[in-house]
């Protein structure tokens, strides 16, 4: 009898330990993950522009989390689609297949996009517009992941740019843009055949509503910025000045797309509609953990129109840090419990330098010219033909139904334009996708030109410009895809889930960040993650 006895106290005893150490686990594990992308963001703008940040916002963040000072990406292909994929996939863009938002089909030469699909349709909007899906992803994202481990979990990703929002979000969940026309909230029929209510709620109450200025106005008076060169702003005048007078905030929304997408009312629209949907869908409340994916476009919308050494970038800044710090403060009121909460900001690239010293641009690359040029030595060497079928984001597609019909080698081809693109003036490298295909690549420039390369998407040659050289772009005096550490270096905290304030100092691979984040929310990581999992609590 004493010999059940104690068989039925073990057996208690046991029980009880079980469900409370699933007690603890659950307790640590955040209900609610912000995923914040700050786009065109270099990893010393925090410390920058510190000084002009409030209490709230990147500073709360810098100061209660784990900062990583050397995390990069460690590939060329730079650009937005191209690193949001490798944010939410933790893999190079060799495995998540993502090279660029366009590229050129090599059996009908025809030029895919990543999002567009035909085969679905924009929800309230006009025919043909905002047709969206993720059916071109390749890799699973961290949303997808979490849709395995718990089918309850609610997944939104918000961006005013649809492609931003399909990439970071993934195949599960639900993506959310701006649409241009009417500048509304809006996804496609792939999420779901309706516009949910409180999307429709949130577009009737508050979307439509007609504020701002046609101008800019800074947030401080001219003395209160490190930067010096303006375009388009219009500086505050100092308290208590005859001239000084009341202006719209950058909180305020303004019916323009274009104006919305370009300065910091877009980070604020974005925010908004954020925190509108951690009430409505009550995020982060039950035990199954939500994931809010942010992108904000509109940061590298600045930095490239007006430079990060731009009065502009450097205001945009300030605005986002109090916007940042009004949506932290939202959510840590809705939570009630930090713990609960998890905080990972980071950005998907850095952004060129705009000016030299002496105020005159960076060089440019004349892409169109490159092309003419490339077709013409082709055409020289093998015969008339549209050679080439275009370049896209440093890489150029060949003909091959031209080749074959020819009757030449792909291969030799490739190498001939290879070779002859290290003539132009701003080609550091050139290589073959042939060569990348063939040969590894253990270091240097060539392993990040190959860390880029996917063999069904990328072009026949993969070109890089020499430091600081951009291509030339209208109203364009900024931009990311190099290899470069202003590319390359981004910012990297997590903050919150019980995570205490550390600073890291050693190299990072932005491959990282994602299975990171799985691992903290007790689930498997990303299918084709292929990043070491961060130890940012000191387990």
């Amino acid at each position: 009898m004493s010999r059940v006895f104690s068989r039925v106290v073990s057996t208690i005893f046991f029980a009880v330990a079980t469900l409370a150490t699933a007690s603890v686990f659950a307790a640590e594990r955040p209900r609610l993950v912000v995923n914040i992308v700050v786009s065109s963001m270099q990893a010393d703008d925090l410390q920058r522009y510190a000084e002009g940040f409030g209490a709230g916002g990147f500073r709360r963040l810098t100061d209660g989390g784990v900062i990583f000072t050397e995390s990069r990406y460690n590939y060329m292909q730079t650009t937005t689609p191209v690193s949001l994929a490798t944010l939410s996939t933790g893999a190079m863009p060799s495995t998540h297949g993502i090279v660029s938002q366009r590229w050129s089909d090599y059996v009908d030469s025809k030029m895919v996009d990543l999002t567009l699909d035909k085969s679905v349709s924009g929800l309230e909007q006009r025919e043909g517009k905002g047709a969206h899906s993720p059916r071109n992803l390749i890799a699973p994202t961290l949303a997808d992941a979490a849709y395995k481990a718990d089918s309850c979990s609610r997944l939104i990703t918000i961006a005013t740019d649809p492609v931003s929002a399909v990439v970071m979000g993934g195949k599960k969940g639900y993506a959310f843009w701006i649409d241009e026309e009417r500048c509304r909230w809006t996804t496609s029929s792939y999420y779901t055949p309706y516009l949910p209510t409180w999307v429709k709620e949130y577009n009737s109450e508050n979307m439509p509503l007609l504020f701002g200025e046609n101008s800019w106005q800074s947030l401080h008076t001219a003395e209160a910025y490190r930067n010096s060169r303006k375009s388009t702003i219009t500086f505050k005048e100092p308290a208590g000045s005859k001239s000084a007078r009341k202006s719209k905030s950058h909180g305020e929304f303004i019916n323009n797309y274009g104006k919305i997408s370009r300065t910091p009312t877009g980070n604020t629209a974005i925010f908004d509609f954020a925190k509108y949907a951690v009430t409505s869908l009550n995020l982060g409340i039950d035990e199954h953990t939500d994931i809010l994916n942010i992108c904000l476009d509109p940061a590298r919308n600045v930095a490239s129109r007006y430079g990060n050494e731009s009065v502009e970038y450097e205001d945009m800044l300030y605005a986002l840090d109090r916007d940042l710090a009004a949506f932290l403060g939202y959510v840590r009121t809705h939570l009630k419990n930090d713990e609960a909460l998890l905080v990972v900001l980071t950005s998907d690239h850095g952004t060129s330098p705009a000016y030299n010293h002496d105020k005159t641009p960076k060089e440019r690359f004349n892409v169109r010219q490159f092309e003419v040029i490339v077709n013409a030595f082709l055409s020289a060497k093998y015969g008339q033909g549209q050679w080439i079928l275009g370049y896209i984001d440093h890489s150029i597609y060949i003909n091959h139904n031209l080749v074959y019909e020819k009757r030449l080698s792909i291969a030799e081809v490739q190498n001939e334009v290879a070779t002859f693109a290290m003539q132009f003036r701003g080609v550091s490298h050139a290589l073959s996708s042939t060569a990348m295909r063939m040969s590894y690549f253990g270091s240097g420039y060539a392993q990040k030109m190959q860390n880029s390369f996917y063999p069904r998407r990328s072009g026949d040659v993969v070109i890089n410009l020499m430091p600081e050289w951009i291509e030339a772009r209208d109203e364009v005096v900024s931009m990311s895809g190099s290899m470069y550490g202003y590319d390359t270096h981004v910012p990297l905290i997590f903050w919150g889930a019980g995570i205490r304030p550390r600073r890291i100092d050693e190299p990072v691979c932005m491959t990282s960040v994602a299975p990171t984040v799985a691992r903290l929310m007790g689930i498997a990581e990303p299918a084709a993650s292929e990043g070491a999992v961060l130890n940012v609590k000191q387990e």
